[in-house]
């Protein structure tokens, strides 16, 4: 069984994607978390965003054991990432990685913004999470600003602004919900109450056959 979540930064996609794993007992991806490693080392060894061949050769290097490093959360980092999620060699260097962890057996969940149109559009399931980008905004400061008092939540709201046209924009994989993608908006929701309405939405899927068209 293989689980599509994508959506925007901030949309809690993440968290759901985590508890998605835990409630059926199968792996979980971040997937945007290779993009930040990426990010992650090519700057650490002081390369260019911009150049194709360096964000290449970090995306073919990234060591696994290195995706749960706290920092890649860091604003900095994130921003990093959308700059380089662009360029199609590094998201080619990086799809068979993605595909390869889908199709282990028994399934997985994967998050991410092209898992249901590009990464696995076979899944099982394929969730687009949502939520408007003032509410997200408020989600990620409040994130934030234990690690980084100065943050104001304006500039996490110009930030994500930013990063959904960048993403919705690109000619690589842009942002946008499959075809037969379910929408969860949880603009009005609390964790534990998105988390429930994505197991109930997936187990009523899944109880009617599994994908719909």
């Amino acid at each position: 069984m293989i689980i599509a979540v994508d959506g925007p930064a901030a949309s809690g996609k993440g968290t759901l994607a985590k508890n998605i794993a835990r409630h059926f007992g199968i792996p979980f991806l971040d997937t945007g978390a290779l993009y930040r490693a990426t990010a992650r080392d090519l700057l650490a060894r002081g390369g260019d965003l911009q150049n194709a061949d360096e964000a290449v050769k970090a995306a073919q290097n990234i060591d696994p054991d290195s995706l749960d490093d706290p920092h890649l959360r860091d604003p900095g980092i994130g921003e990093a990432a959308s700059k380089v999620a662009p360029i199609a060699d590094v998201r080619a260097a990086l799809l068979d990685y993605q595909r390869r962890f889908a199709n282990r057996p028994g399934g997985a969940v994967l998050d991410g913004r092209d898992i249901g149109t590009v990464v696995c559009p076979q899944a099982d399931v394929k969730l687009f999470i949502k939520a408007a980008v003032e509410v997200r905004a408020r989600r990620r400061f409040l994130e934030l600003r234990q690690t980084d008092p100065a943050i104001t939540e304006q500039q996490v709201l110009a930030d994500l602004q930013k990063r959904d046209a960048r993403d919705r924009s690109r000619v690589e994989a842009p942002l946008l919900a499959a075809e037969d993608a379910h929408l969860l908006d949880t603009t009005n929701l609390d964790i534990e109450g998105a988390c429930r309405a994505a197991i109930e939405l997936i187990e009523t899927v899944l109880g009617a056959g599994g994908k719909t068209d």
